[in-house]
């Protein structure tokens, strides 16, 4: 029997909070805490998991970061492919989602064809896009159909960024534009009525009283999406392998080929960290300029 007590005790908020919170503190130590510590930890030492072990270096991996050519090489990519991607991945869901809110015929079929992306795997849309795209692939068929000269997607360095561009903007359209129908679902048709009566137009409606309805999700829509950019492996991997002359090699490829390729764990870490430093520091950018907008 509880006695008096135990039974105040249990009864406290604070207690029964931590008592439901606790198995997921505990898994949130255990696979984001932990090893975000551990990866700090291995970017300041050397060697490999075998039995030489590893051992403690200090800054030296940092320094290498500094003074490669091939890791600033890298940086550039990233940087290029995530504003490239970014931007479309936000605006053009933002555009379809406000025309496929309305009542338009086949509403429902062609909300479902564009969220289809969504549901592939990226290895798939990966080997897709790589077969349209190849020398003889439909792309380039295309264009001998029109006159033009065949393009070598994946063999020019300044062609085969915009493949993994496109890609990315396509696999990213579907999720966006169903977060913003849910958005859109929220704002109280009554406002657009209103701003009918006072002889708004359909610009003013959506920048007055649309933009400002989807603030929070578009903060939403913008953090997912360059998170997604930014981490972006499978269709480099699948795609194009970081080539030709390293010219879409994005970072998270560069730490897979250092840790698994050359086998530098503490270099890899060292990149791994700048790269969660970057992502949360553009993340913070990102809630502080919206919320002060806000």
């Amino acid at each position: 029997m509880i006695s008096p007590r135990s039974r105040q005790f249990l009864d406290n908020d604070t207690v029964a909070a931590w008592i439901f919170l606790t198995p997921a503190l505990i898994l949130l130590f255990i696979f984001i805490l932990y090893p975000i510590a551990y990866l700090f930890f291995l970017s300041f030492t050397a060697g490999s998991f075998t039995s030489t072990g590893i051992y403690w270096v200090g800054l030296k991996n940092y320094w290498r970061l500094l003074i490669n050519p091939d890791f600033w090489q890298v940086l550039s990519n990233t940087s290029y492919f995530a504003i490239a991607s970014v931007i479309p991945s936000v605006i053009i869901p933002l555009g379809l989602a406000v025309l496929l809110n309305r009542n338009l015929p086949f509403r429902g079929i062609l909300r479902t064809a564009y969220f289809l992306p969504s549901i592939i795997s990226l290895v798939a849309a990966g080997l897709g896009f790589r077969w349209l795209f190849q020398t003889e692939g439909p792309v380039n068929a295309g264009l001998n159909l029109l006159g033009r000269s065949p393009i070598p997607w994946l063999g020019d360095t300044f062609w085969a960024m915009p493949v993994l561009i496109l890609l990315s903007i396509w696999k990213q359209l579907g999720f966006n534009m169903v977060v913003f129908l849910a958005g859109l679902q929220a704002i109280p048709p009554s406002r657009y009525e209103a701003a009918e009566l006072d002889g708004a137009n359909t610009w003013q409606q959506f920048w007055y009283i649309t933009l400002p309805g989807l603030r929070p999700t578009l903060i939403f829509a913008i953090v997912t999406t360059v998170i997604f950019t930014l981490r972006s492996f499978e269709q480099v991997y699948v795609v194009t392998g970081g080539g030709p002359l390293n010219s879409t090699n994005l970072l998270v490829y560069y730490i897979y080929q250092e840790a698994f390729g050359q086998f530098d764990f503490g270099y890899a870490a060292a990149a791994a960290t700048v790269l969660l430093a970057v992502t949360l520091v553009l993340v913070y950018l990102q809630l502080r300029t919206w919320g002060e907008e806000s």
